[in-house]
C-alpha cells in the first residue's frame, strides 16, 4: 500500500550564486579613479572567477574518482556508468585507494588560494577540506584494525540493504535488458562481498577484536528469515515478476533462468555466512556490548563521536548534557499528566498510554491513513515557515514485511535528484499493539516534511552546489535538522493537543536519553539491561521500542548522539539570530540559510549563520 503526494512544494529554487560575474565599469568612476584602481576593479572579479573554476574543477575530478570507487552512490544519482558493480569494499586495496584519493584532494586543494574565492566558495572549500580529513581519520591503521574486522551487524550489514536494493523497488532501474543484466552482475559482486565479510571476521578472530554476541545473534536471525523464503518469494525474484512488456519471450526465458541460478548463489552465500557466524564466530563473540570493553574500542568511540557530531566532545560532557535534558523533558511530561487529569505517578501515566487501546492503531490501513492525513495537514501550513521548498514529491508507505522487524520506527529514502523518483517516508507497522499513535505527527515532521525530505531533497536539487554537498552531509546536521523540524510542530499548532504534545515530548526524551545511553554503553560500561531499564524508567516507550533502540546503539555507536547535538546547535543559532536581529529576523530566511548549502559540519554552519546575522539577515 502506498501513497504519493503531489509536488505541491513551490519550486523556489534558490541559486547559490557561487561566483561574481565581471560587469562593466561605471563611466564616472573611470574619470575619477586612477588607472591602477580601475584595473583592480576589473581584475578582482576575474580572479575570483578563475579561483572558482579551479575549485570546481577539483570538485568535479574528485567526484568522478569517488563515483568509480563507490558505484552504488552513482546509481542512486541516476548515473548508470558503473551500474554493474556494488563496489570493491572490504579489501585493503579499496582502503588504499580511498586514502590516496583523500590525500590527493587535500594536496590539490592546498594549491588554490582560498582568499581569492567568494564567501560561498570558501564555504565549499572548508566543507571539502573537512570531509577529506575525516576520511583520513577513519582510515588510520588503529581505526581500521577495529572496524574492518567487524564488517557486519544487524544494522549495517550488506545483507540488510541489498535485498531491497535488488528488488526493483529502490534506486536501481529495471526498464531495459541491460538493467536486468547489470543486476545479475551486482549479484555476483554481492556474493564476493559476503565471502569477504567472512574473511574479515576471521582476521578479527586472529587479532582479538570481536563483534558482540547480541548483534551477531540478530544477524543469524535475519539470515535465517531470508533463507526461509523460497527463491520465488524473495525480494531478489521481484524483477522477474515485473518484466517490461517490451521484453521478448526469449529474453524473459533467458533472464528467468539466469536469475534463478544467480539467486541460488546468493542463498548459498547467505548460508555460508549464517553457518560461519552460528558455528564458528558466535561462541567467541563478545558478551559485553560497549566499545570501551573491546580491544581498541575507547579510541574508536572518541573518533566516532567527532565524526558524527562534527565536534570534539567528551563522552562525560555528553552524558551529563543528556541527564539534564532528560530531567527537563520529564518535567514537561509531568505537566501533561496534570493537564489531562491523570491521577498517579508519571510511570503509571506512561503505562496507561502504553496500554490503553485509544493510543494503538486499529490496523495497518488505519495507521497508513493517519500518516496521509498528517501529511495533508502539514502541507497546509508549510508555506508560513518556508519560502524554499523541494520539487521532489514525497511518498508515504510502511516497511516491507521482510525487513520491518529489525527496522526503526520510521526512516527516509531520498528521491532522484531530478524529481523523477519520489522521496519515501517509511513507517513501521510491525507488532501493531506495540505502536503508539501519539508520536505519529512528530515522526512525520522528522522523516518527512519539513525534516529529512526537505533537507535532503533541497540539497540534491541545487545543481549550483558541488556534488559532495548535494549528495553528502554530516550526521549532526542531517539528524539535527530533522529533530529541529519536530519542534516546529509547536508553532504550527499540532502540539496544542496534549496527546500529540505527549508524543513529541516522548520523542524528544528519546533523543535526550540517547546521549545518556550511548555514552553509558560505550564509555561507562553499561549493560544492555541497564540501558533498557533507564529508558523504560524515563519514558513512555514500549519495551519492543526500547529494545530495538538499545540494540541500534550497540550496533552503530555514536550515531544516536548526533540528533540532539545538531538540533541544539540549530536552535542556538536561531535564538542568536532572533536576539541580534530583532524585528529584522525572518524565520523563512533563516530556514533558507540553514538549508540552501547542504548538510554542513556544525562549525561551518555556525560561521555561515554568524555572517548572515552580521549582514543584517540579508
Amino acid at each position: 500500500m502506498k501513497f504519493v503526494r503531489t509536488a505541491l512544494y513551490g519550486a523556489s529554487a534558490l541559486a547559490l550564486g557561487a561566483c561574481s560575474t565581471t560587469g562593466s565599469v561605471d563611466a564616472d568612476a573611470v574619470t575619477t579613479a586612477s588607472a591602477a584602481e580601475v584595473a583592480a576593479e576589473v581584475d578582482e572579479p576575474s580572479a575570483q572567477d578563475a579561483a572558482h573554476e579551479e575549485l570546481f574543477a577539483l570538485f568535479a575530478d574528485a567526484d568522478e574518482r569517488e563515483l568509480k570507487l563507490n558505484p552504488i552512490s552513482a546509481l542512486f544519482r541516476g548515473d548508470m556508468r558503473y551500474a554493474d558493480r556494488i563496489g570493491d569494499y572490504l579489501t585493503d586495496e579499496f582502503n588504499d585507494l580511498t586514502r590516496e584519493d583523500a590525500e590527493l584532494n587535500l594536496a590539490k586543494l592546498a594549491e588554490i588560494d582560498r582568499s581569492a574565492l567568494s564567501p560561498t566558495d570558501q564555504l565549499a572549500y572548508d566543507v571539502f577540506a573537512y570531509n577529506q580529513r575525516q576520511t583520513l581519520k577513519g582510515l588510520e591503521p588503529q581505526i581500521l584494525a577495529v572496524t574492518d574486522v567487524r564488517p557486519v551487524n544487524h544494522f549495517s550489514g550488506f545483507h540488510t540493504f541489498y535485498p531491497g536494493f535488488a528488488s526493483g523497488q529502490s534506486a536501481a532501474p529495471f526498464a531495459t535488458v541491460e538493467d536486468y543484466d547489470n543486476n545479475l552482475s551486482r549479484h555476483a559482486n554481492y556474493v564476493e562481498l559476503t565471502d569477504r565479510a567472512i574473511a574479515r571476521f576471521r582476521e578479527g578472530m586472529d587479532s582479538g577484536v570481536f563483534e558482540t554476541k547480541l548483534t551477531i545473534g540478530n544477524v543469524i536471525t535475519q539470515l535465517d528469515t531470508q533463507l526461509a523464503l523460497d527463491i520465488e518469494e524473495s525480494p531478489f525474484w521481484m524483477p522477474v515478476t515485473n518484466f517490461p512488456d517490451s521484453f521478448s519471450e526469449a529474453e524473459k526465458e533467458r533472464l528467468t533462468r539466469e536469475y534463478r541460478a544467480s539467486i541460488g548463489e546468493i542463498y548459498a552465500a547467505h548460508e555460508r555466512l549464517r553457518d560461519f557466524l552460528r558455528d564458528d564466530y558466535y561462541e567467541v563473540a563478545r558478551e559485553s556490548v560497549g566499545l570501551s570493553q573491546m580491544k581498541g574500542g575507547e579510541a574508536l568511540y572518541r573518533q566516532l563521536i567527532e565524526n558524527t557530531t562534527t565536534l570534539p566532545l567528551e563522552p562525560d560532557y555528553l552524558h551529563e548534557l543528556g541527564l539534564s535534558e532528560v530531567a527537563r523533558v520529564k518535567q514537561g511530561l509531568e505537566e501533561i499528566k496534570a493537564e489531562v487529569g491523570f491521577e498517579g505517578t508519571l510511570n503509571e501515566f506512561f503505562d496507561y498510554v502504553r496500554t490503553d487501546a485509544q493510543f494503538k492503531p486499529e490496523s495497518r490501513e488505519a495507521l497508513t491513513q493517519s500518516y496521509y492525513d498528517i501529511g495533508h495537514a502539514v502541507d497546509e501550513k508549510i508555506g508560513e515557515y518556508f519560502s524554499l521548498t523541494p520539487k521532489t514529491p514525497l511518498e508515504i508507505k510502511p516497511y516491507e514485511p521482510y525487513r520491518e522487524q529489525f527496522s526503526a520506527g520510521g526512516s527516509y529514502q531520498s528521491g532522484a535528484p531530478d524529481g523523477s523518483r519520489p522521496g519515501t517516508f517509511y513507517f513501521n507497522a510491525y507488532d501493531l499493539p506495540s505502536r503508539l499513535t501519539t508520536g505519529n505527527v512528530t515522526l512525520y515532521l522528522h522523516e518527512g516534511a519539513p525534516g529529512h525530505h526537505f533537507q535532503i531533497s533541497l540539497a540534491q536539487e541545487n545543481t549550483d552546489l558541488p556534488a559532495f554537498m548535494r549528495f553528502g552531509g554530516t550526521t549532526a546536521f542531517v539528524e539535527g535538522w530533522a529533530l529541529y523540524s519536530e519542534t516546529l510542530g509547536y508553532e504550527m499548532g499540532f502540539f496544542d493537543d496534549p496527546w500529540n504534545r505527549y508524543g513529541t515530548l516522548q520523542d524528544e526524551q528519546l533523543r535526550a536519553m540517547r546521549l545518556v545511553v550511548d555514552t553509558g554503553l560505550h564509555a561507562k560500561g553499561w549493560t544492555r539491561e541497564q540501558a533498557i531499564d533507564f529508558m523504560l524508567e524515563n519514558s513512555g516507550m514500549t519495551r519492543t521500542e526500547v529494545v530495538a533502540e538499545v540494540e541500534r546503539y550497540i550496533a552503530i555507536p555514536s550515531q544516536a548522539l548526533a540528533y540532539k547535538v545538531g538540533a541544539l546547535k540549530i536552535q542556538e543559532l536561531r535564538k542568536r539570530g532572533e536576539e541580534q536581529l530583532g524585528e529584522d529576523f525572518d524565520l523563512k530566511a533563516f530556514h533558507t540559510q540553514v538549508l540552501n548549502t547542504g548538510g554542513l559540519p556544525l562549525p561551518v554552519l555556525e560561521a555561515k549563520i554568524d555572517r548572515w546575522i552580521a549582514a543584517g539577515g540579508k
